[in-house]
């Protein structure tokens, strides 16, 4: 076969994979800026450097290097500060050749702000992040519940606050969720995932937050009501 023929063949598929995924990006900047519009939200689709530096304290965006936040959506929700995004990071590596290339990789958080401070938490999925919560020192605690244990890693320096959090109704419902990363960061309750979410997921996701946040003990709050 013409060699001109081939790198023709060739160019328009790649070109053809580059606009169905400019489309694919398209079609989820629309669709992400009807659901703020919806529910009265801010959305900013361009990327940020500088903003998801407050967010890096999230495991899967503390990752290699060109970090950005985008497709963001903010605002109050039901009385409550939420923080939605999307955001990248890209890995380079160098094979026995010498030659180097890069990787990018696009996830989604969800975020939601506490009345109060706490201490670090992590409840994984068993084996996702589960190295990067080892490289932080923190030691995987278990629970009476045997099926609770096999399924989900948590982690935090303070075990009381991760057995007040992970109360037997927080048992419960984290057993009947399938995805569910979960970090607590101060006055941040984070879903994280290390993949784009989908974004007929998103309401769902904002509501798992609320249903999470209505799980944890009053008394938690109460203990860090700067008035008592």
């Amino acid at each position: 076969m013409d060699p001109i023929l081939i790198f023709i063949a060739v160019a328009i598929l790649f070109g053809g994979f580059a606009y169905y995924g400019w489309l694919q990006k398209k079609k989820r900047r629309a669709a992400l800026q009807a659901l703020a519009l919806k529910h009265g939200l801010r959305f900013s689709p361009e990327r940020d450097t500088r903003s998801i530096r407050q967010f890096e304290f999230v495991d899967p965006i503390r990752k290699g290097r060109n970090r950005y936040l985008y497709n963001r959506i903010s605002g109050d929700m039901d009385g409550r500060k939420l923080e939605t995004f999307d955001f990248h990071y890209e890995k380079s590596s160098t094979n026995s050749k010498g030659n180097r290339s890069t990787t990018h990789y696009h996830g989604s958080c969800f975020l939601l702000m506490l009345p109060g401070a706490f201490p670090e938490l992590r409840i994984y999925r068993e084996g996702l992040f589960q190295k990067l919560a080892q490289a932080l020192g923190f030691d995987d605690i278990d629970f009476e519940s045997a099926e609770f244990s096999k399924r989900y890693n948590v982690k935090s320096k303070d075990k009381k606050f991760a057995y007040d959090f992970c109360n037997a109704r927080m048992i419960d419902y984290l057993l009947d969720e399938e995805d569910l990363n979960i970090e607590v960061e101060g006055a941040w309750l984070v879903i994280a995932f290390s993949k784009l979410a989908k974004v007929e997921d998103w309401e769902k996701n904002v509501a798992r937050l609320g249903s999470i946040y209505g799980l944890m003990p009053e008394y938690l709050f109460e203990s860090t009501d700067p008035s008592s």
